[in-house]
């Protein structure tokens, strides 16, 4: 069997996270996402909000650190493995705020290839902000358009995950990868 890296793409609020323990308590191997990490230690360093002060230099260390998930994943013992978000996420979002990049991000993406998207979409009844995310619900759609266009312009098939309890968006998951 090849190696499987699957991705959980999605706005904020869409439930990402939660589906990632949930694999985890299940004994998948998941990857959590990389932007909290990233936050925590700019607040750490008197920079509250990275993302919004200096997007580059964010994007550039959301970057890196997928790219590190995307190799790690690939020496995995597991056939398969989960991330939360991937390398064109970056890209979505700098779209989101209008920002240009370089071009070794565009490159990136097409460098590092998954085997599976599986996107869940934004969902009200459970948003809710934090310290890490700022955005508003409809922040949250607009990301999710972003999102969508970003995945498909690098040719990849995006798997709904319906709005439902989190055991049966698992089985959801399950059942399309054959596990």
């Amino acid at each position: 069997m090849n190696k499987e890296i699957v991705v959980l793409i999605g706005g904020p609020s869409s439930g990402k996270t939660t589906l990632i323990e949930k694999l985890k308590e299940n004994g998948h191997v998941c990857y959590p996402e990389v932007s909290r990490e990233v936050i925590k230690e700019a607040q750490e360093k008197g920079i509250e909000q990275l993302f919004l002060e200096q997007p580059l230099l964010f994007s550039e260390l959301l970057l890196e650190g997928r790219k590190k998930q995307f190799h790690l994943a690939n020496k995995e013992e597991a056939n398969v493995v989960f991330l939360d978000r991937g390398i064109p996420d970056v890209l979505a979002y700098m779209h989101y705020i209008g920002d240009s990049y370089p071009a070794f991000f565009d490159e990136a993406c097409k460098e590092h290839i998954y085997s599976k998207i599986f996107i869940l979409p934004t969902w009200k009844e459970i948003y809710v902000s934090d310290d890490e995310r700022y955005e508003s619900y409809e922040q949250a759609l607009l990301i999710q358009e972003h999102l969508v266009e970003t995945y498909r312009n690098y040719g990849y098939e995006l798997i709904e995950v319906p709005k439902d309890t989190v055991e049966n968006r698992l089985q959801f998951l399950l059942q399309n990868l054959n596990l």
